[in-house]
């Protein structure tokens, strides 16, 4: 992982006017995704540059609503699902430090106010969600009309899964090539999958004792199988762009499988070894295989926490429903 010689305002402020005109109000909601073929790990951490492309699937209504409103106190002010903030907290700092590329030093005192409808740090992507709602919110309430691609590579300075919570349904983040990162940029697929749906697994709601950040720095310091990641990434990447356009799902989930345990693979041989499984998510884990070999079609993935989303068609709800009885369902792709 590389510094980088340009920092994140240099970027930002190219796309600002020299002097910001702000609504009174903005509101934006960005959906939270996971990944089929896995983001692990940066090229350059000032600009949350990847080492490999990626690919996701969103979860439709499932994300983060952010409004952005002015403070008649002269002070900053962040709310988190209805619960003022210490500004000394680690999200406010985050939200702040990110708001702050978007204010060019003006003094513009702002409530920033988000919802999340997932649980928050635990592995299923709310600081994605939270940093493309963020982003559509600012971009609406400086009235700056920043378009989608540029959206995207700012989500990405905020997480770098952010950049795909720009969009729905399937989506590539291309890794880029560029130093100041603006090639580096998610879009959406043209492809629509009416009967996918993802089972969400909550095994634990608690965050998670090692952020994704933190855990991406000690894989790529310490575990020897991380070399062969990015490699591994960019064949997956193409084996399941191809199983998107022919929807062929049983390839489409066992590349996604395989991805996630790869890449927890690279983690478990990090030192100290990266565990975000719990003795559910391993029990979860094995009752899919044991459905599978019974005929049913159904797969996994995980990203850096305990929670598991299953993937399957509609055809296998009902015997999945009976399995995981507090299985959360989402159509991806419902109007």
């Amino acid at each position: 992982m590389s510094n980088s010689s340009i920092d994140k305002a240099s970027v930002v402020n190219r796309y600002l006017p020299s002097r910001l005109v702000s609504r009174e109000y903005a509101d934006a909601f960005a959906p939270s995704n996971i990944a089929l073929c896995k983001y692990w790990g940066k090229r350059d951490a000032e600009l949350n540059l990847p080492v490999n492309s990626s690919l996701s699937i969103s979860l439709a209504h499932l994300g983060s609503h952010t409004n952005i409103s002015h403070s008649e106190t002269g002070l900053d002010k962040v709310r988190l699902n209805n619960k003022d903030l210490s500004l000394d907290s680690n999200f406010s700092r985050k939200v702040i430090a990110f708001v702050d590329l978007f204010r060019r030093g003006q003094k513009i005192p702002l409530i920033v106010d988000t919802r999340n409808n997932i649980p928050t740090a635990a592995g299923l992507a709310s600081s994605a969600s939270g940093f493309a709602a963020l982003v559509l919110a600012l971009d609406d309430f400086f009235s700056l009309k920043l378009e989608n691609s540029v959206l995207s590579a700012f989500a990405r300075m905020g997480s770098g899964s952010a950049s795909r919570s720009i969009y729905s349904g399937f989506v590539r983040w291309d890794m880029g090539s560029q130093s100041d990162g603006m090639d580096s940029v998610a879009s959406q697929l043209d492809n629509r999958w009416p009967n996918l749906r993802i089972g969400l697994i909550k095994v634990s709601s608690v965050q998670k004792p090692v952020d994704s950040r933190s855990g991406m720095n000690r894989t790529i310091e310490t575990s020897k199988l991380y070399p062969s990641w990015p490699e591994q990434a960019g064949s997956d990447l193409i084996t399941l762009e191809q199983a998107i356009a022919d929807r062929d799902f049983a390839r489409m989930g066992a590349c996604a499988e395989k991805n996630a345990m790869s890449m927890h693979a690279t983690m478990m041989s990090a030192w100290p070894p990266l565990v975000y499984w719990l003795p559910e998510s391993l029990a979860v884990m094995h009752k899919v295989w044991q459905l599978r070999e019974a005929g049913v079609a159904v797969y996994f993935t995980m990203d850096a926490g305990p929670n598991l989303k299953l993937l399957f068609e509609a055809c296998s709800l009902s015997v999945l429903e009976t399995e995981f009885v507090s299985m959360e369902v989402i159509q991806p792709f419902s109007d």
